[in-house]
């Protein structure tokens, strides 16, 4: 089947399994698609669209010691070299209080997350995805960071996601700002004082720690496109910026 309305996808690379978890939104923010897919479904699955923007919550490219050239004046320590040893853009990240994970500066040193990450986005190019923002293409990619993207839109650090809490938390900030996600506050509605003592949780309603990362990816490729002035990015092309859903950052989170 070829799809031939624009799609606002958000992938995230599964860290304990060789998947993707992708989302898929419409432009009234529906959800067209919540999944999990090996690397050749995913480009399946992306490839019957004629037009997207896909946001993927890796990074887009090695570390290039842009920090370390920062810092070149100074006489550094091993410590401080390996806290140096990152992206520009996790570096911002960083001091604002949103703690991303560093990229090494060779792939063979990246975790097979990152380096299925790596691969998916060279994929895309050949598939000739742009670089976002390039303007009229129908195929764009950029790069999105899950815990940041949560992070800026609440305002703050989120709870841990595998918790509850985070989950619920993650999922309220979608619905809030819109997405086409199941109510989270229902999940109350199915707690009763014996359910409680069982132990019996209605889970069901809530969706997996990978699936509220693409969403997240997903959303800010739609504000992205919809409504620019509401993203804003960090970093340096050379090594990848990252996109998150706010206009600008708070100075500490």
């Amino acid at each position: 089947m070829l799809f031939t309305d624009f799609a606002f996808i958000g992938i995230t690379p599964n860290t304990s399994r060789k998947s993707f978890a992708y989302a898929a939104l419409d432009h009234n923010l529906n959800l067209l698609a919540l999944a999990e897919g090996e690397l050749n479904e995913i480009v399946a699955f992306i490839a019957d669209r004629n037009s997207a923007i896909v946001a993927i919550n890796s990074p887009s490219g090695l570390n290039r010691g842009l920090v370390r050239e920062l810092t070149k004046k100074k006489t550094l320590t091993p410590a401080q070299v390996r806290r140096v040893e990152l992206r520009l853009a996790e570096h911002i990240m960083r001091e604002h209080g949103i703690a991303v994970t560093k990229t090494p500066a060779s792939a063979a040193l990246c975790p097979a997350w990152m380096q299925a990450g790596l691969e998916l986005y060279r994929k895309l190019e050949k598939m000739e995805f742009q670089k976002y923002p390039e303007k009229d293409a129908p195929r764009q990619i950029l790069e999105t960071n899950p815990l940041a993207g949560y992070s800026v839109l609440a305002g703050q650090i989120p709870a841990a996601r595998p918790s509850l809490e985070g989950r619920l938390q993650r999922q309220l900030i979608l619905y809030e700002n819109g997405v086409r996600v199941k109510d989270p506050m229902d999940f109350f509605e199915e707690i009763t004082r014996h359910k409680m003592s069982k132990g019996i949780w209605p889970v069901e309603l809530l969706y997996l720690p990978d699936q509220l990362d693409a969403l997240v990816a997903a959303y800010t490729a739609w504000l992205a496109t919809e409504k620019q002035n509401q993203v804003s990015c960090v970093g340096d092309a050379r090594e990848g910026q990252i996109f998150v859903p706010a206009a600008e950052l708070k100075d500490k989170y």
